[in-house]
């Protein structure tokens, strides 16, 4: 297992740059962030500047250029892959556009999945999987299955399943972007809900500038850097 930290900085970047090809400029560079428990951040940006590819830097699923990522104690930019999927598995959650649940597992099923992953006992698992699915909103929603279910209640099991571990940080990547306005507005309010219950670190990519507002504050991502929303 990952060892647990003290430190009050969940995630912090310094420093990062990321190139495609040798022989064009970077995509970004000079990224510096630093989030501490509960605080909740959106980042937009023009199409193409690099918001994912930011996230999946983040995540460890992609190498940067240059710059260095902490998750609490832990440097993601040394680990190699084995170790950046533990430490994904142990203190990441990840909301997406697609909800990515599983058709054949129930909801409780499919929010249990983090937690079978780390071992934890089945007891404390389903107590876990009540206690989070209550808390977003799907309490009597447990033995459904995904196609019986919309997007918004889809989008909630995902926000369930990211966070049911705990983790010590929450990605969510355009969590909205396939859904109608009155379903998102609920999603964004219960994601920032969660974060700030479940005392985690979270990054919104949005390219909407309502959704965005529903975060604790807006950075600007261009390829000089991360700057606050004019």
């Amino acid at each position: 297992m990952v060892r647990e930290t003290s430190c009050r900085t969940l995630l912090e970047v310094r420093g990062l740059a990321k190139r495609f090809r040798a022989d064009r400029p970077p995509v970004f560079s000079g990224i510096d962030l630093a989030l501490g428990p509960g605080e909740y951040l959106a980042i937009m940006g023009e199409s193409g500047v690099g918001k994912s590819t930011l996230l999946n830097l983040i995540a460890g699923l992609d190498r940067a250029d240059a710059g260095a990522i902490r998750v609490g104690d832990i440097e993601v930019t040394a680990l190699d892959d084995d170790a950046a999927t533990l430490l994904r598995r142990q203190r990441m959650g990840f909301v997406f556009q697609a909800f990515h649940v599983l058709p054949y597992l129930t909801v409780a099923q499919n929010v249990a999945l983090p937690l079978e992953l780390l071992g934890v006992p089945r007891k404390e698992s389903a107590a876990r999987v009540a206690a989070m699915l209550t808390a977003v909103q799907l309490a009597s929603d447990g033995g459904r299955y995904p196609r019986e279910l919309s997007g918004g209640e889809l989008q909630r099991v995902a926000i369930a399943r990211a966070l049911v571990h705990r983790p010590q940080v929450v990605l969510a990547d355009e969590p909205t972007g396939n859904l109608d306005a009155r379903s998102a507005a609920q999603v964004l309010a219960l994601l920032r809900e969660q974060v700030h219950a479940a005392g985690g670190a979270g990054i919104l990519i949005t390219h909407s500038l309502a959704a965005a507002r529903t975060a604790d504050r807006v950075l600007t991502l261009t390829a000089q850097g991360l700057e606050p929303l004019a």
